[in-house]
């Protein structure tokens, strides 16, 4: 969470139309479809319909999962949308941007091989939330929840990485009253799984003045000297545990600012797994951030902030800086500037390594071991910081 206080053609769809309602003098007047063409009634969404709505959606997600995956699955001859005619299917635009958007996962699974890491098969499964009819506009509300598995994964290697992303899908009637899928919106604030390529979330804030400290970026390079982990002070096993437990069912004990606030839930988050591993309350002024303290009812902006967190976690000497992320361990916490404007902008913490990977776990978008590797081969010009918890 960012401070709250510093504030895809391989398929061939025919466009039959597109309506435009007007109100004049408050009489609702008809879509102006070609002459002599015959035109229903507003359509209804019924049972049948969101179910298909749904039905899309998945094809949608699982046909971008498998770009990314090696083997038989990811070389599909044809994408699931291509089954989807008649009364629902992709618009001919959305189809054309589809086909670029699978082209372009194709280049990131290429991106992540050379680092290393393969995908050997994936699931995807959508749960449909809410769908909201406007005439002839329908949007649906779905939750993505998508499983990959690491190909040739060795001893204590995580066998796999998954997530949850939520969208929002706007479908237009055409003249027929046929839907077609015209716009696909990721609307999780951190925009950071890895079958999107939608831009991660950045949230202008004021930038640290002399008296906060700055953190010292680290490098990104492939195996640096290690750095093992020397205190006792901290249960990072507690750490690591705490938030695989909660990656995606949310700990009722504290408030969840997934898209309630800018940023969304990742520095909170991530404040739980270290208090769960032992660090404990420093009360006080909320804005302080030599504070830090959340529970149900109130945080600090050191809590829930990530900038502010960052402050808190060097000037308590509770954490120090790594020079290289390969270096993180398991309980240490690794920071994203995604357009390196000074401000940072996600918090994640390490829980897994193997083989000199670290794997981190986060919120927004709700993510489960996901490799540094592909974080660094995924998002290339962004500022990585590491802590040494």
């Amino acid at each position: 969470m960012k401070s709250r206080k510093l504030s895809g053609t391989r398929r061939r769809v025919t466009i039959l139309g597109a309506a435009a309602t007007s109100v004049v003098a408050g009489v609702a007047l008809l879509p102006n479809w070609s002459a002599g063409a015959a035109v229903i009634d507003d359509p209804t969404v019924d049972a049948r319909t969101k179910a298909t709505f749904q039905q899309l959606a998945d094809a949608v997600f699982t046909d971008r999962t498998d770009a990314l995956v090696t083997g038989a699955q990811g070389d599909r001859a044809k994408p699931l949308t291509n089954g989807f005619s008649g009364g629902v299917k992709l618009s001919s635009a959305t189809a054309r941007t589809e086909d670029a958007t699978l082209s372009s996962l194709g280049q990131r699974k290429d991106k992540l091989a050379k680092a290393g890491e393969k995908y050997s098969k994936a699931t995807t499964t959508v749960t449909l939330n809410a769908t909201r009819v406007t005439g002839r506009t329908a949007k649906a509300d779905v939750t993505e929840t998508t499983t990959l598995t690491y190909a040739q994964a060795r001893g204590n290697a995580p066998k796999s990485t998954g997530f949850q992303a939520k969208h929002e899908l706007t479908f237009k009637a055409d003249r027929q009253g046929n839907w077609q899928l015209t716009t696909i919106k990721d609307t999780d604030q951190g925009g950071l799984a890895v079958n999107t390529l939608s831009k991660p979330v950045s949230v202008k804030t004021a930038k640290a003045d002399d008296t906060m400290p700055n953190a010292q970026r680290a490098a990104t390079s492939w195996n640096p000297p290690a750095v093992p982990k020397t205190g006792t002070a901290y249960d990072y096993k507690a750490m690591a545990a705490y938030a695989e437990k909660y990656v995606y069912s949310y700990n009722k004990d504290y408030p969840d600012f997934n898209n309630h606030t800018a940023g969304g839930d990742c520095t909170n988050f991530v404040s739980q797994s270290l208090k769960a591993g032992g660090w404990k309350h420093v009360p006080g002024y909320v804005y302080d951030y030599t504070k830090w303290f959340g529970n149900a009812d109130i945080q600090s902006d050191s809590f829930i902030g990530v900038n502010e967190w960052s402050w808190f976690a060097q000037n308590s000497k509770r954490t120090t800086p790594l020079a290289n992320v390969y270096q993180l361990e398991v309980g240490d916490v690794l920071q994203m500037d995604f357009d390196r404007d000074g401000s940072k902008d996600h918090t994640m913490i390490v829980t897994a390594k193997s083989n000199g990977v670290p794997y981190v776990t986060y919120h927004s978008n709700n993510t489960l071991r996901r490799s540094v590797a592909s974080l660094v081969s995924s998002y290339p010009t962004a500022y990585f910081y590491a802590y040494r918890t």
